[in-house]
């Protein structure tokens, strides 16, 4: 099977290995990076989603293992929704905005049109993706290390697992408070029946600030929410 390749190659490989401070192998790491829109479009080359699939395994015990163990005092109904709040897709993209990833993914035409590189739900999978590589080229050890590094600006924010128990709440709250009136959200949908994703837009004042992905409405206006809450939290320059 023929495989992709970044745009400016070794160059673009060795800057992101930096930023992630491991050496994960090259053609994993394009893999990882490889969008199925830019497979298909490419003779059907391999993509990203087998890498992602493998990369949420790790994620999700890397977190779970640290929560437990950095936590003796909290009951499994907390860790477990803490957990939720930091491998979430709003989780994940916001990681993925951290480290520059969207810059390097490689996009079919169509998703380069619409904002591919923004779109929360291909930055969390990517960022899975590139878990599942580091797995792969550097074993398990390096593996979690990656995913505690990824987490850690999350979790240097102490009042991110109140938000992300109830984005919604906590958006209406913090948009309140400054003065930016209560939130409207505007879903659209999209695949066949049995397999539907849906899409919200969040808005302030009428001003879109940001979107989230799911499989039901609820899910992606929480997930909007909370992507909306993360970026009112920034320090404003």
């Amino acid at each position: 099977m023929p495989s992709a390749s970044l745009p400016d190659g070794d160059a673009d490989r060795a800057e992101l290995n930096s930023v992630l401070q491991l050496e994960i192998e090259s053609e994993l790491l394009t893999l990882a990076l490889t969008h199925r829109s830019y497979a298909y479009e490419n003779g059907g080359i391999g993509h990203n989603e087998r890498l992602e699939f493998l990369g949420d395994a790790i994620l999700g015990q890397a977190v779970t293992v640290m929560l437990y163990l950095e936590n003796p005092d909290v009951d499994e109904g907390e860790l477990a929704k803490r957990r939720a709040s930091l491998v979430s897709s709003a989780a994940l993209a916001e990681i993925a905005g951290h480290i520059g990833l969207g810059r390097y993914l490689l996009l079919g035409r169509g998703e380069e049109l619409t904002g591919g590189r923004e779109k929360q739900s291909i930055l969390a999978d990517a960022v899975e993706a590139i878990i599942g590589a580091a797995y792969l080229s550097v074993g398990p050890d390096g593996a979690t290390a990656l995913v505690l590094r990824l987490i850690a600006p999350l979790l240097a924010d102490p009042n991110r697992f109140g938000a992300a128990m109830d984005p919604k709440t906590s958006l209406q709250e913090l948009s309140t408070r400054l003065g930016k009136g209560l939130p409207q959200y505007t879903v659209t949908d999209s695949g066949p029946d049995h397999s539907k994703r849906f899409s919200a837009t969040v808005a302030l004042a009428g001003d879109p600030i940001a979107t989230g992905d799911g499989t039901s409405k609820k899910q992606a206006e929480m997930a909007a929410a909370l992507a909306a809450w993360a970026i009112l939290q920034r320090p404003q320059r």
